[in-house]
């Protein structure tokens, strides 16, 4: 793993990521100030904070993430925030409908902004990360996030900021 641009350069990367829709705005605004501050009170997401979320991150599952009960989502949420083991964190999300372990980053990106970078192929990509093959493992989620706190705090930046200069690197010279 190598970050494949100069630590300086990601307060720049993550402004421009800052220059987004005004629709993924206010997406992005209701998932940091409400669906997350909601659920660090209550413990637990709603349904309706399930599907906001996943279409932040994947809008081409909508359906299978529709098909989640809401209890399940209850209790899967509830017990991704009560737990210590980093491995039932990330993995609980997996055991909804629509939710691979990309998306399982983002409710932990931000659910625990301290801890969790999303994982995503152009974080990936502007690491110089090949992507695993068959399925994403626990052990290579957690050397992706050990590296990207590591990262973080060498550079002086939140994994927020980190993860926006991630994705903006990738989007602006790897185009896809």
């Amino acid at each position: 793993m190598e970050l494949q641009f100069d630590k300086s350069e990601i307060p720049e990367l993550a402004a421009e990521y800052d220059k987004i829709t005004e629709k993924e705005r206010r997406l992005t605004d209701k998932i940091e100030k409400s669906v997350f501050r909601d659920y660090k009170s209550k413990g637990f997401l709603t349904k309706e904070q399930f599907l906001t979320v996943c279409a932040w991150k994947t809008p081409r599952t909508k359906k299978h993430c529709r098909s989640n009960d809401a209890a399940l989502i209850r209790q899967v949420s509830a017990i991704a925030k009560k737990t210590r083991s980093e491995q039932l964190r990330i993995q609980i999300w997996t055991l909804l409908a629509g939710v691979s372990w990309p998306t399982a980053s983002v409710f932990l990106h931000f659910a625990f902004p301290e801890k969790y970078p999303i994982l995503d192929f152009r974080a990936l990509w502007s690491l110089n990360i090949d992507p695993p093959p068959d399925q994403y493992t626990f052990p290579f989620w957690k050397e992706y996030a050990d590296f990207c706190r590591n990262l973080s705090g060498e550079a002086g930046v939140s994994l927020r900021t980190l993860d926006k200069a991630l994705w903006m690197y990738s989007k602006r010279y790897q185009g896809k």
